[in-house]
C-alpha cells in the first residue's frame, strides 16, 4: 500500500508567462488577494500551491525572476533548481533531476506553478494510484476542449498524450472517443522519472519561438513525451479524473487571473461563515 506521506513535490515556476499581458514578473507571484489591483497583493499563486500539497521535500524550479520566486518562498521550507534557459516542461524536469537524486521518497508530484486550486486530496490520489503504474496523469473534463492536451488511454492506460494541434486533425469519431484532457500535473515513481529524465533529454523538439521581439529556432523538452517512452518500454500509466474543472484551471491571462481571485474570495467566505 503507498502511503502518501511518503511523497516528494517538483512545482515548476520558471516560465515567463508571456500571456499575462501588462504584467513582466514570474505569474507564479501574483495575488490572490488582490488590493490596489489585479497584479498587486497577498498571499501569492505559488504559496498557495504549496499548502496545498502532501508533506515532504519540495522544490521549486525557478528561472524569470528568480529573485522574486524565492524571496516569497524562502521561509516555506522549500529547495530551489534553476533552469538555466526557458526550455519547456520537460526543460524544467530534467532542472530538478539533482532534487530527484537526493531525496529518499519513493513517489513524488510533478505540478505547475499557474495552478493554485488542486486539493490535496487530488494530489494524494495520484500519489495511490502509483501502487501499480510508473505515471499517473492528473485528467479532467472540460467543457470546452480546444487548445488541451487529450489522453489516449485505452482500458485504464494511457497511452499518449496528444497536443491539441495533432489532436484537432483526428476524424469526429475518433475525437468522441476520448473525453479526458491533461491537467499537466502527473503523480509518479522516482527510480522511473529519474531513468526516463535522462531518456527525455536525448529527445528535443525544434520548436518556433518568439525572443526579445524576433522569431528563432529554439530546442524544447516535453514532459509530455514521458508517456510514450515508459509505454515503449512496457511500463503502465496511469490516470484519476479531477470531478471538478475549476479545480485544475491555470492562470495564464489576465482573465483567468481576475476569476481565480474571485473563487478564492468565496472560499475565504465560506471558510469564515
Amino acid at each position: 500500500m503507498v502511503k502518501e506521506a511518503n511523497a516528494a513535490a517538483i512545482i515548476f515556476a520558471a516560465g515567463y508567462g508571456s500571456r499575462m499581458k501588462g504584467f513582466s514578473g514570474n505569474k507564479t507571484l501574483l495575488p490572490l488577494i488582490p488590493e490596489t489591483d489585479s497584479f498587486r497583493g497577498r498571499h501569492p499563486i505559488i504559496v498557495e500551491i504549496i499548502g496545498n500539497l502532501p508533506e515532504g521535500p519540495k522544490t521549486v524550479v525557478v528561472h524569470h525572476r528568480r529573485e522574486g520566486v524565492i524571496g516569497a518562498t524562502r521561509d516555506l521550507g522549500v529547495s530551489y533548481c534553476n533552469q538555466p534557459v526557458p526550455n519547456g516542461t520537460g526543460g524544467a524536469l530534467i532542472a530538478a533531476k539533482e532534487f530527484l537524486e537526493e531525496i529518499d521518497q519513493d513517489f513524488l508530484i510533478i505540478t505547475m506553478g499557474d495552478v493554485p486550486f488542486v486539493k490535496r486530496n487530488t494530489f494524494e490520489s495520484l500519489i495511490s494510484g502509483l501502487e501499480d503504474r510508473d505515471l499517473v496523469v492528473l485528467g479532467f473534463k472540460p467543457v470546452d476542449r480546444a487548445q488541451y492536451g487529450l489522453l489516449e488511454i485505452e482500458g485504464d492506460e494511457v497511452k499518449r498524450i496528444t497536443e491539441w494541434k495533432y489532436w484537432r486533425e483526428y476524424s469526429l469519431e475518433r475525437q468522441d472517443r476520448f473525453e479526458v484532457f491533461n491537467a499537466g500535473i502527473y503523480g509518479a515513481k522516482r527510480q522511473s522519472l529519474l531513468y526516463y529524465t535522462r531518456e527525455l533529454e536525448k529527445r528535443p523538439h525544434r520548436v518556433q519561438k518568439e525572443r526579445g521581439g524576433r522569431t528563432m529556432a529554439v530546442d524544447e523538452y516535453f514532459i509530455t513525451d514521458l508517456v510514450e517512452l515508459m509505454e515503449h518500454d512496457g511500463l503502465t500509466v496511469g490516470f484519476t479524473v479531477t470531478e471538478e474543472e475549476q479545480e485544475v484551471m491555470g492562470i495564464d491571462t489576465v482573465e483567468d487571473l481576475m476569476s481565480a481571485q474571485r473563487i478564492f474570495a468565496q472560499g475565504r467566505e465560506r471558510r469564515f461563515d
